[in-house]
């Protein structure tokens, strides 16, 4: 186990907004109202899916910077699709452009932004434990 242990919390603020707190950042989330939101910030699935394009994009400027290379226009565009049964995202799609990396630099650009923390995450899924917390009691 690693000595420190991250702590990230979500507080329910009104309807379907919350507050996430990530290392003293704070981050909000809520649903479009479409689906009974009031769109005041993207959806936790969708700051799940900025974190992976992020995270993606975090190692393309790594790699860029550190072989001398321009990061100028580097982007990352995410298109994703839900799926049902259970509901979930379902397929992700990365497109990465660097018009800094030349052509024979491409398959090692490729093979390094692959194997993003976030990317290696779902590669290899983490357990998952959710509990309820044992202070609380039940309300009749």
């Amino acid at each position: 186990m690693p000595d420190h242990q991250p702590s990230i919390n979500a507080i329910h603020l009104n309807g379907d907004q919350l507050r996430m707190q990530v290392r003293g950042h704070v981050l909000f989330a809520d649903q479009p109202v479409s689906d009974g939101g009031d769109d005041t910030a993207p959806t936790p699935t969708e700051i799940f899916l900025a974190g992976l394009t992020g995270c993606v994009a975090f190692y393309a400027q790594r790699f860029l910077r550190r072989s001398g290379l321009s990061t100028l226009g580097l982007r990352v565009d995410c298109d994703y699709e839900l799926a049902e049964h259970p509901h979930r995202v379902g397929e992700i799609r990365l497109a990465v452009t660097a018009p800094g990396l030349p052509a024979e630099r491409r398959d090692a650009f490729l093979r390094v932004i692959e194997h993003c923390s976030v990317h290696n995450t779902l590669a290899h899924p983490p357990a998952i434990e959710i509990r309820l917390d044992p202070r609380e009691r039940a309300v009749a």
